[in-house]
């Protein structure tokens, strides 16, 4: 806050009051009604069971996982990797609050000018410029080649102007001259990832030339860019996006994700496909839960925010379908995204098109209708997986279909649902041929070591063992939550066994909490 004092604590007192920490958290995660409260996945750490809850009463935040918490403020900080007064200062613009600075005397300071807002919603500034900006130049004679590519997809200049795309125009600095004339200065535009330095030391625009699509984080702000190449004489490569930025994250952004994350939290439904004119594609076409990874393989940090807005638990278990092109090359990503798989919970599927048109592709030549037939006809991802993997061998003879049986074997070992495991050995000795059912499922449970016994359906229990200090001290922090604060604690204390306890004095605290009903309703009766 140096040179333009502190914000004015009226003004931060009003910001808490107008910015519900329920709506602002919402955007990042499916929260659920829990009481009096609401709960959610935390997207601080990796979870299978809601941990992180809301008391929109309290206005504040609380994981019991991982032990963050406080308030609309303190989430937006550490979502965004903010400070105080950049998460204030972001808050306050989508509030539409004014913002008053004063010394240390509490005397009046004037506003900040624009080059003190904090960097975040600079950068954030500068992109959303440049996307008028390129939205703007697509509709020049340049562009004539970025209309056509739109065109010749069955995207009218409508769709265009809903996506928001655009076009890099030829020459060197065409965008970073318009930007610093708007007062956006070196340094911004370098870290941004719109522009770059030349060998001299002078700014030359990142992309020329090209078809470009706005990316935008989960909130709806614009973050970065994906550029397509329209020119043959174009010596880079078919799509560039904007560099690593302390906004654009390769591995978390999902193109289309602020339109689809309402409906797939609401239909408990993601789909994925692999580029952006796939994601308008669907759209287009009522498939509104499709999202596409950007300028990376679809990974770990993506199934994470997938995950958060899923709900993806056992309580709320959704799907997830893959569209994959039919080539080679799809069914390698298919075989790869297998590996991943088992962090979600949800059912997971892959929807091919037998010809290998991609859903644009399909869109096109069938209609929308075709598209939506696709994601209707999926298949299980461990039944695609299972078919590419069996058509590398021979089953005709013995040799092939002991060698299937033994690369296949593991792959069933992987399901996470272990009651689906005894169908899929019965279907991988169907899909085999003359191999006997009870020869796969022994030796799936050769592979996981399981005696074969009847899993458990209901909550797993904690392994009892001997008390040890981070046990009890875990133990402590949740008997103190559960009654000190019991509409946030209740619903997560509530469900853990006074039996799970390592501490003798622990558990039978949580014994009499159960015997009076329970954590969540102390609440109700102090209330």
């Amino acid at each position: 806050m140096a040179g333009r004092g502190r914000i004015r604590a009226a003004d931060i007192a009003l910001l808490r009051e107008r910015a519900r920490v329920e709506d602002v958290i919402g955007e990042h995660l499916q929260l659920k009604r829990a009481g009096s409260s609401l709960k959610g996945l935390c997207p601080f750490h990796d979870e299978k069971s809601p941990s992180f809850h809301v008391s929109p009463a309290r206005q504040l935040w609380n994981c019991f996982g991982c032990s963050e918490g406080g308030d609309v403020i303190s989430f937006v900080q550490k979502i965004d990797h903010l400070s105080f007064s950049e998460a204030v200062e972001y808050l306050a613009g989508r509030a539409g609050i004014e913002l008053h600075y004063e010394d240390d005397g509490g005397r009046p300071t004037g506003a900040p000018d624009r080059s003190q807002v904090g960097q975040r919603a600079r950068l954030v500034a500068a992109n959303s410029a440049a996307a008028e900006f390129y939205a703007e130049q697509l509709r020049t004679p340049e562009a004539a080649p970025a209309r056509q590519f739109l065109a010749d997809r069955g995207f009218d200049r409508q769709v265009a102007l809903d996506f928001g795309c655009g076009f890099a125009p030829g020459g060197w600095d065409a965008l970073t001259r318009h930007l610093r004339g708007k007062g956006f200065s070196h340094q911004e535009l370098v870290t941004a990832g719109l522009a770059k330095e030349s060998s001299r030391g002078s700014l030359i625009d990142r992309f020329h030339r090209r078809l470009v699509w706005p990316i935008r984080d989960i909130t709806g702000d614009v973050i970065g860019f994906g550029a397509r190449k329209l020119m043959d004489d174009d010596p880079g490569p078919k799509y560039l996006n904007t560099p690593e930025t302390p906004l654009y994250k390769k591995s978390t952004v999902l193109y289309g994700i602020e339109r689809a994350k309402r409906d797939i939290a609401r239909r408990h439904q993601a789909v994925v496909v692999e580029g952006y004119t796939d994601v308008m594609a669907c759209h287009l076409a009522g498939v509104t839960t499709a999202v596409a990874s950007c300028g990376t393989a679809f990974g770990a940090e993506h199934i994470s925010v997938l995950r958060r807005l899923l709900m993806d638990q056992d309580e709320f278990r959704g799907e997830v379908v893959y569209t994959f092109d039919g080539d080679a090359a799809g069914q390698t990503a298919a075989m790869k995204t297998f590996k991943e798989d088992q962090r979600f919970v949800a059912q997971t599927f892959v929807a091919v098109e037998p010809d290998g048109r991609d859903p644009c592709e399909l869109r096109q030549e069938h209609g929308d209708a075709a598209v939506r037939d696709l994601v209707a006809r999926r298949t299980p991802l461990i039944e695609f997986v299972l078919k590419t993997t069996l058509a590398e061998y021979d089953l005709d003879t013995v040799e092939g279909r002991v060698a299937a049986l033994e690369r296949t074997a593991p792959l069933l070992a992987q399901i996470k649902d272990h009651a689906l495991r005894p169908a899929y050995g019965r279907r991988l000795a169907g899909l085999i041929g003359n191999t006997d059912e009870a020869e796969v499922l022994e030796r799936v449970r050769r592979v996981t070591g399981d005696s074969g016994g009847p899993p458990s359906r209901g909550r797993p229990r904690l392994p009892r063992r001997g008390p040890d200090e981070v046990a009890i001290g875990v133990e402590r922090e949740a008997v103190k939550a559960a009654l000190q604060v019991p509409e946030i604690a209740g619903p997560s204390f509530d469900a853990v066994s006074a039996e799970a306890y390592t501490d003798p004095d622990y558990a039978a605290v949580a014994a009499a909490v159960a015997a009076a009903g329970g954590a969540a309703a102390f609440f109700f009766v102090c209330a």
